[in-house]
């Protein structure tokens, strides 16, 4: 069973958010993670080899700098078998459309079952290209994955919403869109980290993909940015005042069971 995990290099929002003059991010000026949803993802796809570990091969995915080569090896540390680097200055400015559209164009050209994608983004939070690359591909998608669990050669998926819960069954191959509540992603290892450094990373660029000029980079993306800001406004939210420290814990118990985290 070949599965891809899909990561993204994204701007470690904690530390503030730097824009430049033109309203895009100033990436370079921010330090960088792995986008949580992805490393969940990432997690899901290395529980599945520990189950099987000698019929499952898990690889990492990424389109970014150079540097994203960081959280290909951090990937690698974790346990994924093989890193995918696609980086070419034609490919820069992409909006959604773009960025699946070139990522479906390196998965034309290699061998998946399952690919696993992050839901969103934080440094976008669209939700849009899970289900876009799968679109291209035509294959199905699953979004919002809770549960994952492989039978035979199809995948059983809970989905989670915020007022309860889907099962959804698919063959394979498929897309699936892992939450960050999916699971408790692994720390690097000591040997991990070492086997990293020296394994090598797969450089891809424009020559490699199977898709259309018309479609990627800046001029291939239909999106364009108005505005961005990071000071974004907030509600007051719901104030209750309780007559006791009980009639308090038992209304957060409520809210909770209501939102199906407890």
């Amino acid at each position: 069973m070949k599965i891809v995990v899909c990561i993204k290099q994204v701007p470690d929002t904690a530390g503030g958010v730097k824009f430049k003059p033109d309203g895009t991010l100033d990436r370079q000026a921010m330090l960088a993670i792995m986008n949580p949803d992805d490393k969940a993802g990432l997690e899901a796809a290395l529980r599945i080899k520990d189950a099987d570990p000698e019929n499952v091969k898990v690889t990492v995915l990424t389109m970014g700098l150079p540097k994203a080569d960081a959280v290909l090896r951090e990937a690698l540390a974790m346990g994924a078998d093989d890193a995918l680097l696609i980086t070419d200055r034609v490919l820069g400015g992409a909006d959604t459309w773009a960025t699946s559209s070139t990522i479906a164009g390196a998965l034309k050209n290699m061998e998946y079952d399952m690919i696993i994608t992050g839901r969103q983004a934080i440094d976008g939070d669209t939700a849009q290209v899970g289900p876009q690359i799968a679109e291209h591909l035509g294959i199905p998608t699953i979004s919002y994955a809770r549960e994952i669990k492989v039978e035979g050669n199809t995948v059983t998926v809970k989905r989670m919403f915020d007022d309860g819960y889907m099962m959804v069954k698919a063959a394979m191959p498929c897309l699936i869109t892992a939450l960050s509540e999916l699971n408790e992603p692994r720390y690097m290892t000591p040997g991990g980290i070492f086997d990293a450094f020296d394994k090598e990373v797969t450089v891809w660029g424009r020559a490699q993909l199977d898709v259309d000029d018309s479609n990627i980079g800046l001029n291939g993306s239909p999106t364009k940015i108005a505005k961005a800001s990071d000071k974004v406004a907030k509600g007051k939210g719901t104030v209750v005042t309780p007559d006791s420290p009980q009639e308090a814990a038992d209304g957060i118990a409520a809210k909770l069971a209501e939102k199906n985290i407890i």
